[in-house]
């Protein structure tokens, strides 16, 4: 396979992902968040469409099964600013649907109302709904507040990804209790979380744009943290602590709620962690 390929993060052995094939059809992203983990492997860079991506699809999938969900995009965002002029992700979900794909979107982006119909679920990233922060951690991506609006113009089955939370940043309990309610309110029916996981690249950058938690980060992530799959994470402790009151906080509301390799099976509540479970038919 190319371009569609089974998703496998990595082998991570905390990942609880169901089988499925992830799909990108640009490199890099004009989103430009501070702590993407994906610059790591092919740098910071705008949204280019790969080449022949089109060409290339149509050759995986022949040899694709459709009875696996296909999630477009697992790291560079399928709804850049750049996809409203090319229409590049669109025509890959016109070509997945005739091929009779099931499809998850997950993005920052707002374009996925233009394509309603091409796709069974979207799980919409937001990290905070301080848009000055956010503006700050995720300068080319919408406003919160219009990622909440684009989840809520549209009638198909809906999550949002709160991720990553970010400590002594994006983790006060009560700004976050504000955004589970807000998603709520949006139609969304899931909500996955996830800590920040620092990698050399992204955790220059966000030392960089707030210095004043040089100190704090370095202890909590390189002193007190720990080491998987490549990545520096809070200690288990902490992110167990951080975590749980919001997976409460969202199946009290009549949500469902998972976490995002974090290694904590009593936080999996819901039918699969990565919204997958979206991509079926609400229960009349």
């Amino acid at each position: 396979m190319d371009v569609l390929r089974p998703f496998d993060p990595w082998k991570s052995p905390l990942c609880t992902c169901p089988r499925k094939y992830s799909l990108h059809p640009y490199t890099g992203c004009s989103h430009l968040c501070l702590y993407c983990y994906a610059t790591s492997y092919i740098g910071r860079r705008p949204s280019t469409p790969k080449k022949r991506f089109l060409q290339r699809l149509k050759r995986d999938l022949r040899r694709a099964s459709n009875k696996l969900p296909v999630e477009l995009s697992t790291s560079s965002d399928p709804y850049p600013p750049e996809e409203l002029s090319l229409g590049l992700t669109r025509e890959t979900l016109e070509i997945l649907q005739s091929r009779g794909f099931k499809v998850l979107i997950t993005t920052k982006g707002i374009g996925f109302i233009r394509d309603e119909g091409l796709y069974q679920g979207v799980m919409v990233t937001i990290t905070t709904l301080d848009k000055n922060l956010a503006s700050k951690l995720e300068p080319g991506a919408p406003s919160p507040n219009r990622r909440l609006d684009a989840l809520s113009s549209i009638e198909s089955r809906r999550g949002v990804r709160i991720d990553p939370i970010i400590p002594h940043l994006t983790d006060d309990l009560y700004s976050l209790k504000d955004l589970i309610r807000a998603v709520r309110d949006s139609g969304a029916e899931h909500i996955v979380f996830s800590t920040y996981k620092a990698k050399p690249d992204n955790f220059k950058r966000m030392i960089l744009a707030f210095p004043e938690m040089v100190k704090i980060w370095e202890d909590l992530y390189h002193v007190k943290g720990e080491g998987i799959s490549g990545y520096r994470y809070l200690n288990a402790k902490l992110r167990y602590r951080i975590l749980k009151p919001l997976v409460e906080e969202t199946l009290k509301l009549g949500m469902t709620a998972s976490v995002c390799r974090e290694g904590f099976p009593d936080l999996l509540m819901a039918p699969s962690c990565d919204g997958t479970h979206l991509l079926q038919p609400r229960r009349r």
